[in-house]
């Protein structure tokens, strides 16, 4: 094998392997440096094994709920090494996969740790310890991330987990401290909730899931505490008091302390860039509160050098990372018409229950951009798909410029948003107004439909509700 490739990639993640296959497809040779599993964190500690931990939740909830589909099903019970044990199959099924992706598109994955040696070498430590270097003309820093800890809050692993840990954990808690109310920490909150554990919420923001447009945010709130966890916002752990078996937490909110003693405790404070140990500093590549600074191309501003994904900041999402990878692929090699990364029209999605999903600006966001907007929104209760399927709960919120007809955002809540919320993102891309959707013919019956009668509730226009 040549040492000498048109591009090698740093990490094997849903940046760094779509990246790759992209180059090869434009006809570069390529390489990939991954020091761990392909898939990267998304496929085997993230996004995949979590949903597929979320789908047992899901099923268990039907199946305790089946009288009231007309099933007999008796007394439902889980078994929670299976149930994990389905999640690691899964990761590692998919992970298997990218192996045939690259022999198939003819890209060398090499395994170990890659470090700078200079713009355009990097030496690689192998497994087995062996070192040796491999150069380009172009390399993709794509290494992603990591769980982000503070001095008094940090995992190890036995009753404080990070992701990585509440992902195979060594038991089922029966009373659980979750910090942080993102998509991390709200999934799991959901997920071990659902079989039975205790969960409170501790979240430093004055609403959970701050991200998300506000009305969106208090009706999850409700739900979660229908459902049977405590929140607190506007809150923060100040202490963990580690014991044997549990974790006595202090709790700082509106100037009052209070500890809760609990069994685990789940670390989602957010995430920070790998930028440690590969050499950046021997390049002069500018990092920036742990994150390397990166135009909308991926281009760090050393010749030859790209970063996407994770490392290069929010948000922090696969399916943005991929698009990174193909936008700076494409425009390494010259294509026509590349097109900078618009974050604006990136969707989020959080697979709680209920599913949380958005688009572009919320409607807060949108004033303070200085926009006049139209609101519409429409519930789930106005939609016969979403009653026969026993899924009343939610709705769809849509906001619009009221001059021009463009949709600035849009936000949903309730079953299966996460896949319906692409229908407002290529309504984005294509930078469609309010004409183009309420001229669009949306099937029936399906929970799509409340997407079409919240374009028209903003224009006054609704006919179901």
């Amino acid at each position: 094998m040549s040492n000498s490739f048109d591009l090698i990639v740093i990490g094997g993640g849903p940046g760094g392997y779509v990246a790759a296959i992209r180059a090869s497809q434009l006809g570069m040779k390529v390489a990939c440096v991954e020091r761990e599993n392909l898939g990267g964190i998304c496929l085997n500690w993230g996004c995949i094994p979590t949903k597929a931990l979320l789908r047992s939740a899901e099923v268990f909830h039907l199946a305790k709920h089946g009288a009231e589909f007309g099933l007999k099903i008796g007394q439902v019970e889980f078994d929670f090494e299976a149930i994990v044990k389905r999640s690691r199959g899964v990761a590692g099924q998919l992970s298997g996969g990218i192996k045939t992706l690259f022999k198939k598109n003819k890209v060398t994955h090499i395994a170990g740790e890659a470090a700078f040696k200079s713009a355009n070498t990097l030496t690689v430590k192998a497994p087995d310890g062996k070192i040796a270097d491999y150069s380009a003309k172009n390399i993709i820093i794509a290494t992603g991330a990591r769980a982000r800890e503070l001095p008094h809050l940090k995992a190890d692993g036995e009753t404080v987990w990070s992701y990585r840990h509440a992902l195979a954990p060594n038991m089922m808690p029966k009373k659980l401290l979750v910090i942080g109310s993102g998509a991390i920490g709200i999934e799991f909150a959901s997920f071990f909730n659902e079989f039975g554990s205790d969960v409170t919420v501790v979240e430093m923001m004055d609403r959970v899931l701050p991200v998300e447009d506000a009305e969106v945010s208090a009706f999850a709130e409700k739900s979660f505490k229908k459902q049977g966890m405590t929140v607190m916002t506007s809150a923060s752990v100040t202490e963990l008091k580690r014991g044997k078996n549990n974790v006595t937490c202090v709790i700082e909110a509106k100037g009052k302390k209070q500890e809760i003693t609990v069994d685990r405790v789940i670390l989602a404070i957010g995430i920070t860039g790998n930028v440690e140990n590969i050499g950046l500093e021997k390049i002069d590549v500018k990092v920036d509160r742990g994150h390397i600074a990166a135009d909308g191309y991926g281009q760090t501003g050393v010749p030859g050098v790209w970063a996407i994904g994770d490392v290069a900041g929010p948000p922090w999402l696969a399916h943005k990372a991929s698009h990174e990878g193909i936008i700076a692929v494409e425009k390494m090699a010259g294509m026509k018409d590349v097109h900078p990364m618009d974050t604006g029209n990136i969707p989020g999605c959080t697979y709680c229950r209920p599913q949380v999903a958005s688009v572009g600006m919320t409607e807060a966001a949108a004033k303070d951009a200085g926009h006049d907007v139209r609101v519409g929104k429409f519930p789930f209760i106005g939609n016969g798909k979403a009653i026969a399927l026993g899924e009343a709960e939610g709705f769809v919120k849509t906001v619009f410029d009221k001059k021009t007809g463009e949709l600035l955002g849009a936000h949903m809540i309730g079953a299966e948003v996460t896949e319906l919320i692409q229908g407002y993102t290529v309504a984005r891309t294509l930078e469609s107004t309010e004409a183009e959707l309420m001229h669009t013919v949306f099937p029936h019956p399906t929970l799509s439909e409340m997407m079409h009668e919240s374009v028209l509730d903003a224009y006054d226009r609704v006919i179901h509700f």
